[in-house]
C-alpha cells in the first residue's frame, strides 16, 4: 500500500501537481501511516508564521518589483554603460552588473531576464553574436542572488536558523568573485574578437551617475542599516518606502495607481514561498522522526570519511536539484537534510549556504530542464537546442566559481568574523 501511495506521489508531480499539495499529501500519509496525529503539520505550520522575520521576505519582494516595474533598469544600463562601455567587454560587464543588481532585488531570475532581456539583448547584439548574447544574458538571470537582501539567503538563513545579516554578509565575497570571473572571461573574449568599445565620456558619465543615483544608493543604505543595528524588518520597511518615494515621488516612473498590481503580483510569489514553507516543515520533521538525516550521514560515512570527496558529491547532488527544482522549493526541502550531514563533516552552516546557493544559481542554467533555458527561450523566441549551446561556456566558469566557494571557506565566512557576526574558528 505504501508503494502505491508513493507511486502516486511520485506521478501528481510528474504530471504538474502542486509542490505543495505534494509535500502536505506526503506528510499527511506520512504521520497517518506512522500512527502519529497529523495535527503535528499544522503546528509546524504555525512556527512559521510566528517566526519574527518573516515579515522580511515580502518587504523586500514588493520592494524589488516596485524597482523592477519603474525605469530603474533604463537608468543603470545607462550608467553602467558609461562607467564601463569604454572596456574591453564592458558592455558585457554592463549586463552582468544591472541583471546582478535586479536579482537581487527581485529574488527571481525569471523576473530579471524578462525585464531586462528586451532591454541588453539590443545592446549586446550590437557587438556580439547571437549565441554569447543569449548565453550571458542566461547566465546573468541568477548571478545576484549572493548579494544582500536577496531572498533566498533570508530563506535560507529562516530554514537554516542562523542569523540573516550573517547570510547577507557571506554572500557578498563570494557573488563578487562570480562577477570578476565572467567579467575577465567576457573582457578576454572581446579583447581576443577585437570588439568595439564605447567612447568615455565624463560628462555622459556624470549625467547618467545623477540619474541612476537613487538606485545605486540602495544597496549601500540596506547593509549600512544591518551595520548601524536597525532590524532587519524595519529595515526591509524603509527599502519599500524609500524605493516608493524615489520611483513615485522623485522619478515618476510608476504611478500609485499600479500599486495594487504589484502587491498582488509580488505577494503571489510570496504566498507560494511561504505555504511551501510550512507544508515542507510538516514534512521535514516527519523525515526527521524517521531518522533520515541520519540514516543517510551514515551511509555517506559507510563510503567515504573524506571532507572533499563529501563536497563533491554534495555539489553534483545540488545541481541535479537545482536543475530539477525552483530555488525557493530546494532550500525548504533539501537544507534541513544537509545540515546534520554538514556538521558531522565540520562545514560551517553559514558555508554551507552560500555552497548551497551557488549550486542552485547553476542549476538555473543547466540543461536540459534549468528554468532560465526556458524562460530565455520564450522570451527571445529562441531554440531551447540554441541555448543549451550558449549557455555551456557560462556553466563553466561558474562550476570554476563554485569549485572555489566550496573549497575556501574563507571567501564565505571572513567578512561576517570582521564584522564579528560569527566567532567560530574557521577550518
Amino acid at each position: 500500500m505504501g508503494l502505491l501511495i508513493g507511486i502516486g506521489l511520485v506521478a501528481f508531480a510528474l504530471l504538474g501537481g502542486a509542490l505543495f499539495v505534494l509535500l502536505g499529501g506526503a506528510s499527511i500519509i506520512g504521520y497517518a501511516t506512522a500512527g502519529e496525529p497529523i495535527s503535528v503539520i499544522l503546528i509546524d505550520f504555525n512556527s512559521i508564521i510566528k517566526n519574527s522575520t518573516i515579515p522580511i521576505i515580502p518587504l523586500f519582494t514588493f520592494a524589488g518589483y516596485i524597482i523592477a516595474e519603474g525605469k530603474a533598469p533604463q537608468r543603470l544600463v545607462a550608467f553602467a554603460r558609461a562607467s564601463v562601455g569604454w572596456l574591453p567587454g564592458g558592455i558585457a560587464m554592463v549586463v552582468l552588473g544591472t541583471c546582478a543588481f535586479f536579482t537581487t532585488f527581485t529574488g527571481a531570475s525569471g523576473v530579471t531576464i524578462i525585464a531586462l532581456g528586451g532591454l541588453v539583448y539590443p545592446i549586446l547584439r550590437q557587438t556580439y553574436s547571437e549565441k554569447f548574447s543569449l548565453g550571458l544574458i542566461t547566465a546573468s538571470g541568477s548571478i545576484g542572488l549572493l548579494f544582500p537582501p536577496s531572498i533566498p539567503l533570508i530563506l535560507y538563513a529562516i530554514v537554516a536558523q542562523v542569523p540573516i545579516d550573517t547570510m547577507f554578509f557571506a554572500g557578498i565575497i563570494p557573488g563578487m568573485l562570480i562577477l570578476a570571473i565572467l567579467s575577465a572571461y567576457c573582457s578576454g573574449w572581446s579583447v581576443f574578437k577585437q570588439t568595439e568599445t564605447t567612447r568615455f565620456s565624463l560628462s555622459v558619465f556624470g549625467r547618467t551617475l545623477w540619474e541612476a543615483k537613487w538606485e545605486i544608493l540602495l544597496p549601500f543604505l540596506v547593509l549600512g542599516g544591518i551595520l548601524k543595528g536597525i532590524n532587519l524588518d524595519e529595515v526591509a520597511a524603509l527599502t519599500v518606502i524609500y524605493v516608493c518615494v524615489v520611483e513615485i515621488c522623485i522619478h515618476r516612473s510608476i504611478s500609485v495607481k499600479i500599486l495594487p498590481r504589484l502587491v498582488k503580483e509580488s505577494m503571489l510569489l510570496v504566498g507560494a514561498i511561504l505555504i511551501i514553507l510550512g507544508i515542507a516543515l510538516g514534512l521535514t520533521g516527519y523525515l526527521n522522526t524517521l531518522e533520515v538525516p541520519m540514516i543517510v550521514l551514515d551511509w555517506i560515512q559507510s563510503i567515504t570519511e573524506s571532507k572533499i570527496i563529501t563536497l563533491i558529491a554534495l555539489n553534483i547532488f545540488l545541481l541535479i536539484v537545482g536543475c530539477l527544482m525552483d530555488i525557493f522549493s530546494a532550500i525548504i526541502i533539501i537544507v534541513p537534510l544537509l545540515i546534520p550531514i554538514a556538521e558531522e563533516f565540520g562545514i560551517d552552516k553559514v558555508h554551507l549556504g552560500i555552497i548551497v546557493l551557488t549550486n542552485l544559481e547553476i542549476g538555473y542554467l543547466t540543461p536540459p530542464v534549468g528554468m532560465n533555458l526556458f524562460i530565455s527561450s520564450l522570451k527571445f523566441d529562441k531554440s531551447i537546442v540554441l541555448l543549451y549551446r550558449s549557455v555551456l561556456l557560462f556553466i563553466g566558469l561558474l562550476l570554476i566559481a563554485l569549485i572555489l566557494v566550496t573549497y575556501i571557506p574563507d571567501l564565505s565566512l571572513w567578512l561576517p568574523r570582521v564584522l564579528g557576526k560569527i566567532s567560530e574558528p574557521l577550518f
